[in-house]
């Protein structure tokens, strides 16, 4: 259905046929344009089915096929004329579409009920203008329609005549436009085949241009296939030519002049770089590149094994050089006569030990040829680790033991009677022969050490010999050493880690700078312990079946090597710290400290190193011995035993625990381990304290008060003048306890110097006691004042002196002399006495109001003689 208002709206519409069959009810309308393909089926086979796509597929059948292709056909005509948006026509045939296309603008197809759709046509306003004009002129042309059609009818046929004559008056013309197209034709004709013979003349000249291309195809592709050629020959070229300076290098290059070092590196990295270009695929398939690499293969093998040899022949060389010099250092040989203290301060001047820093720093410039070894044949690079740690082991433990040997001596100041200090001569025939057999083992590096071995046993035995006749010693009392003994051994200990220290230092970077120890792989041969097994072992296997088994860090590898180098400074620490032990047990204060500054010192720069690792383990061992000391001491108290026929005095631990206390408190002052002071502060003054009780108990010439006094007396002392501040409590304590019991001792010994008198009053305040009034009691028959004045005759002030007199003497007996007590107690007593006095003097006030009795002494003579005893002893 097309509308006929402007502008032009198509839709398909669906009708219902009515249910009485006598007309046609609209349903459903779409637009045209919403339509989006119409689908036939079947462009070939007859079928009466056909799609619509609009929102969805709606699917229908016509009565017929001619009827199903006169409805597509309508839709194409309209979609044809008025949609801009063409709709797609599927399985549609297309002969079907090309009838139905319009000839000419706003024509269609002939046929059935549609040409009456085509020839309708809106009349634009001229036309309604004309026909309007026509309709005026004729007066019936609305009222006799049929009457107006009929004479326009008869117009047309006038008009319709008269085209027809003047079309054959202008036969004449139409002649000659017909003549006119035939030359037309003919002119056509002969261009035409002009055109097919410049067409067969280009066609010629196509294929030559074919050719022609195809040529310059060619051509492109050699120029490229050639450029690409000399790419890659110029990449083998450049990546895989060595020059000839270097190959001679590497086969002859001077390995022991700086220069010839420099080059023989620089042709090395070339020579590596050479061998590890990443090559394209198919490089390794050319001839000239395989033999180019068994070439670079040859010079490796060659280079390696001339650079680990000579490297080994160094090795030996600086080896025998050191020790040579080691020996004749130390070589020094008794004769009958000579006298010994000579000898030990020949021996005893230099507590030192040598410098290896030349030997490092000759061995440095090789530190680049090690990393390429490494690189390139991890072999040889092990086996010159290995030989390396073989040598240099036995050379520090043989300047180590030296050193160690000095030490021992410093400490001790003698050696034992028969023994006179002298290291096993050592003849230049036989340092000849032990370098010999180090230089025989060079040419083959994983080869046996057993020479070596040899050596370090025949240079040791005499020295395990002298070191164990030093731990032989007696063993020396503390008592016996003053503090400049102390000091000594403090400084020399002091000497002996501050000189460890730099060595192992110096060796461990010289160690890391050398070896390059990056990140790497290892070979453990059967186990993990074997690689890491340090005596006797290597440092760790090498390849088996090329397969990597144990991959140790750059920092484990420097332990390691530290480890089997410097394996006797461990055993020698401990056996020196034994020996200062031995010589005072008090060496322990001074060797906890100064190992434990030197372990936090290390552990700053590294906790996990070898100088870290190893001082850790030997404090351990001095805190042992430390706190071995201080078991001894609690030890040493407990067992104490005290004389029967002498005073107690100053107990010998209390004695001790203040030596003790203020050298611990010198040593220990701004040091890192206080705590372990304070525990031992601890337990000591703990033991202490049940010490002295128990001996205060089992004493028997001595009353228990006066040793709880002197001796608790003494502790306050000691800790008030150290100002322990962990001790503080205890300082209290001992303070409380030494008044406690220098109070009971004082009414223990004066007990009741006035013996009568006190019965007398005693009886009194019973009295009081019992509720008699204090004024009262003069009353009483037995407590009278006749009875009081018997009383207070019997102890006149002469009788009063000589008492008093005697209890001094027997005070004096009981204290000992270096707590110098007895003033203080003599005093307290006086004090006492006095009190009781002033006791007595206040019953007889309160119970004998008036009665003008009083003592036959005063305060004041109590004073006087107390002042005069005291001078007169």
């Amino acid at each position: 259905m097309v509308t006929t208002e402007r502008p032009v709206q198509v839709n398909v519409v669906k009708v219902k046929k009515s249910d009485k069959g006598d007309f046609y009810k609209r349903q459903t309308a779409w637009a045209l344009r919403d339509l989006a393909v119409v689908d036939a089926k079947d462009a070939v086979k007859e079928s009466p089915e056909f799609d619509l796509h609009f929102d969805k597929v709606y699917k229908w059948v016509a009565s017929s096929t001619v009827e199903k292709n006169t409805f597509i056909s309508c839709i194409w005509k309209l979609n044809q004329r008025y949609l801009r948006k063409k709709i797609d026509f599927t399985n549609v045939s297309s002969q079907l579409l090309e009838e139905s296309v319009p000839s000419g603008e706003n024509q269609s197809v002939a046929g059935g009920d549609e040409e009456a759709v085509d020839e309708y046509q809106e009349l634009n306003a001229r036309e309604e203008q004309d026909i309007e004009i026509m309709m005026e002129g004729c007066e019936y042309a609305i009222s006799n329609a049929e009457a107006f059609a009929e004479k326009l009818s008869r117009e047309l046929q006038v008009l319709d005549g008269a085209n027809i004559q003047s079309i054959m008056a202008s036969e004449k013309q139409v002649n000659i436009l017909m003549k006119l197209l035939d030359e037309a034709l003919k002119e056509v004709d002969q261009i035409e085949l002009k055109l097919s013979s410049y067409e067969e003349m280009l066609q010629s000249v196509k294929e030559q241009m074919d050719q022609i291309s195809e040529s310059n195809h060619l051509i492109h592709l050699s120029n490229t296939n050639n450029v690409k050629l000399l790419s890659e020959i110029e990449f083998l070229v450049n990546h895989m030519d060595l020059a000839k300076g270097h190959i001679k290098a590497l086969q002859e290059g001077d390995l022991t002049s700086s220069r010839g070092i420099e080059a023989c590196t620089n042709a090395a990295d070339a020579l590596l770089q050479c061998m590890n270009v990443a090559l394209r695929p198919g490089h390794d398939m050319l001839h000239a590149v395989k033999q180019q690499q068994q070439r670079f293969s040859d010079l490796r093998e060659q280079f390696a094994r001339r650079l680990a040899s000579h490297l080994n022949s160094v090795f030996v060389q600086q080896f025998a050089q050191n020790f040579l010099q080691l020996c004749n250092r130390s070589h020094s040989v008794s004769v009958p006569g000579h006298d010994q203290s000579s000898t030990l301060a020949q021996h005893s001047a230099e507590l030192t030990l040598p410098n290896h820093h030349p030997f490092h720093r000759d061995l440095l410039r090789y530190a680049k040829l090690m990393e390429w070894l490494k690189n390139t044949d991890y072999g040889k690079y092990e086996g010159l680790t290995k030989n390396y740690m073989d040598y240099l082991s036995r050379l520090y433990e043989r300047e180590i033991k030296d050193f160690f040997e000095v030490a021992k001596i410093k400490m001790t100041g003698t050696t034992r009677e028969g023994k006179k200090f002298a290291t096993l001569p050592r003849k230049e025939s036989a340092v000849k022969q032990e370098t010999e057999s180090l230089h025989g083992s060079s040419g083959k590096l994983t080869g046996s050490t057993s020479s070596l071995n040899k050596l370090s046993v025949q240079s040791s035995g005499n020295r395990r010999s002298q070191s164990s006749s030093l731990l032989d010693m007696g063993n020396m009392s503390a008592s016996d050493l003053d503090v400049a003994d102390r000091t000594k051994f403090d400084k020399i200990f002091e000497q002996v880690l501050s000189e460890l220290e730099p060595l192992c230092l110096a060796e461990q970077d010289f160690i890391s700078k050398f070896f390059k120890l990056q990140q790497h792989q290892s070979i453990s041969g059967t186990t993990t312990n074997e690689a890491e097994e340090m005596d006797g072992g290597t440092l760790s296997r090498s390849y088996t079946s090329g397969v990597p088994q144990t991959i140790l860090s750059e920092k484990d590898m420097i332990r390691q090597m530290m480890t089997k180098i410097f394996r006797c400074i461990e055993p020698e620490l401990n056996n020196l710290i034994a020996l200062g032990d031995k010589i005072d047990s008090f060496n322990s204060l001074y060797m906890l400290v100064k190992m434990s500054h030197h372990v936090w010192t290390a552990q700053n720069v590294d906790p996990a190193s070898f100088l870290s690792t190893t001082l850790g383990n030997v404090l351990v061992t001095v805190k042992r011995n430390f706190d071995k000391c201080i078991s001894n001491q609690m030890k040493q108290m407990d067992e104490v035993k005290i004389s029967k026929k002498s005073k107690v005095g100053i107990l010998p631990f209390v004695a001790e625990f203040e030596e003790f206390a203020a050298l611990a408190e010198s040593i220990f002052k701004n040091a890192e381990r206080r705590g372990d002071l304070d525990k031992a502060y601890i337990k000591l003054i703990r033991a202490v304290f049940v010490s002295v009780e128990k001996v205060a108990n089992e004493s028997q010439k001595t009353p228990r008060d006066v040793v709880m006094m002197e001796n608790f007396h003494h502790i306050f002392a000691t800790l008030s003048r150290l100002k322990i501040s962990c001790l503080e409590a205890e300082k209290k304590e001992a303070k409380q306890k030494y008044t406690d019991h220098l109070q009971s001792y004082v009414i223990y010994s004066l007990g009741q110097p006035l013996e009568k008198l006190n019965h007398f009053f005693e009886g009194v305040e019973a009295r009081v006691a019992q509720g008699i009034r204090e004024e009262e009691v003069s009353y009483q028959l037995a407590f009278n004042k006749q009875e009081l004045r018997k009383v207070i005759k019997e102890y006149p002030g002469k009788e009063v002196k000589k008492g008093l007199d005697n209890l001094y003497k027997k005070v004096d007996k009981h204290l000992c002399e270096e707590e110098n007590l007895l003033q203080v107690v003599w005093h307290s007593m006086q004090d006492e006495f006095i009190r009781q006095y002033k006791h007595f003097e206040g019953l007889i006030a309160r119970c004998y109001p008036g009665s003008g009795i009083t003592m036959e002494f005063t305060i004041q003579d109590i004073l006087d003689y107390c002042s005069s005893i005291a001078q007169s002893h």
